[in-house]
C-alpha cells in the first residue's frame, strides 16, 4: 500500500477543515434561528394572555419600534394587526378624552 505523500495529506486535511468549518456554521446559523422562533413565540404568548403592566408595555413598545424596525412591506404585513390596533387605540383615547371634556 502506497503511503499518501504530505501534500496530499495537507490537502484532504484542509478539505475535512472545510467541510467541518461550513457544518458549524450551519449549526450555528440553526441555533440562532432557533433562539428567535422560541423568543418570538414567547412575546406573541404574552401578547396573547398577558393582560399586566409589563405585557402592555411591551404591546407599546413593539407599536413603537415595530415599524421603525421591518422595512419590508411583507414583513409589516404580518403585523399588521398589532400595528394597526394603535390606530384604534389612538381614536379610542382621542374620543374618550372629547367625551371626559
Amino acid at each position: 500500500m502506497a503511503r499518501k505523500s504530505i501534500e496530499q495529506r495537507l490537502a484532504e486535511l484542509e478539505a475535512q477543515r472545510t467541510a467541518l468549518k461550513a457544518r458549524l456554521g450551519k449549526q450555528e446559523r440553526a441555533n440562532d434561528t432557533r433562539r428567535k422562533v422560541l423568543l418570538g413565540a414567547l412575546v406573541l404568548h404574552r401578547l396573547e394572555t398577558g393582560h399586566d403592566a409589563f405585557s402592555r408595555n411591551l404591546v407599546g413598545w413593539l407599536r413603537r419600534e415595530l415599524p421603525g424596525f421591518l422595512t419590508r412591506s411583507n414583513d409589516k404585513a404580518l403585523f399588521d394587526d398589532l400595528l394597526k390596533q394603535k390606530t384604534v387605540d389612538a381614536t379610542e383615547n382621542s374620543n374618550g378624552a372629547e367625551a371626559s371634556s
